[in-house]
């Protein structure tokens, strides 16, 4: 990105998008982070000097809101990182309505109600937009039902930009993670660990066997993905428009049908490993 630009980070008090806005303000960019929780905001921002904005985007008046705040403290806006987002866990005749409403406005209705806001000033600007989707935008796995829905969905109301917008000099695209080292996946490491009889029921060894499959073998880390995010932001991603980039340790490169030919996998728990 040129030196100075201003870029919203939401979901910006941890995990990707914390990792998001270190990144951009070593760069010399302006960065607003968003979130729900004000103490991890205020934090970020006493260490990098971003600006912190404690907002639910799911709100019409919040959203206008966080955007209003970027303009009335640096007089533009450049960038835009969708990051936000929660899950539930589920299979499609177990979920809760409550569940689903709640994911899908955290993680599609949020990210439509920020963008209504901000187009007009990333058109004057040119600017960009970049989506946090995952892996399950892509591929599903069991009771992941409405996850997976919301994170296809944002998929394409990004790409929905691109369409509507590229010829305006908006640029729109999509980072799909696999499992990274975030809070939030902490927290489902954590379940895991105690849902599958692990050996020491500890989270090292829940990502452990989450990962083992993948092509890389590990989970990956909030830089990691922070790095394709500030590339897409960037003047070297000019001509990147619409575009899925996956940042997942080849999980989606991964044909499962393969898998029982690769005669070093073993059940779990197996002391071989």
């Amino acid at each position: 990105m040129v030196d100075g630009q201003v870029v919203i980070v939401t979901g910006g008090g941890t995990g990707i998008g914390a990792a998001t806005a270190r990144l951009l303000r070593q760069g010399g960019h302006r960065v607003i982070v968003s979130g729900r929780r004000l103490e991890p905001l205020e934090r970020l921002a006493r260490e990098t000097g971003a600006l912190a904005y404690s907002s639910d985007v799911g709100d019409p008046e919040a959203a206008n809101g966080l955007v209003s705040a970027a303009l009335e403290a640096y007089g533009r806006l450049d960038g835009l990182v969708l990051n936000a987002g929660i899950g539930r866990s589920g299979a499609v005749g177990d979920l809760s309505l409550e569940d689903w409403e709640e994911v899908m406005r955290t993680n599609v209705t949020g990210p439509l109600l920020l963008l209504r806001a901000a187009i007009p000033h990333l058109l004057e600007t040119r600017g960009s937009v970049v989506a946090v989707a995952s892996v399950s935008a892509l591929r599903n796995g069991a009771s992941n039902a409405v996850y997976a829905t919301s994170k296809a969905a944002l998929l394409q109301l990004c790409r929905s930009l691109t369409i509507d917008y590229g010829r305006q000099g908006l640029r729109a695209n999509t980072v799909c993670p696999s499992w990274v080292r975030t809070e939030m996946a902490d927290r489902r490491m954590a379940r895991f660990a105690v849902e599958a009889e692990l050996r020491d029921g500890s989270v090292e060894s829940a990502y452990e066997e989450a990962t083992r499959l993948l092509p890389m073998g590990r989970p990956g880390e909030p830089r990691e993905v922070a790095e394709a995010i500030n590339w897409l932001l960037s003047p070297a991603a000019s001509y990147v428009n619409g575009a899925v980039l996956t940042v997942d340790g080849g999980a989606t490169a991964l044909d499962p049908g393969t898998l029982a030919f690769d005669f070093h996998v073993a059940p779990r728990g197996d002391a071989t490993l």
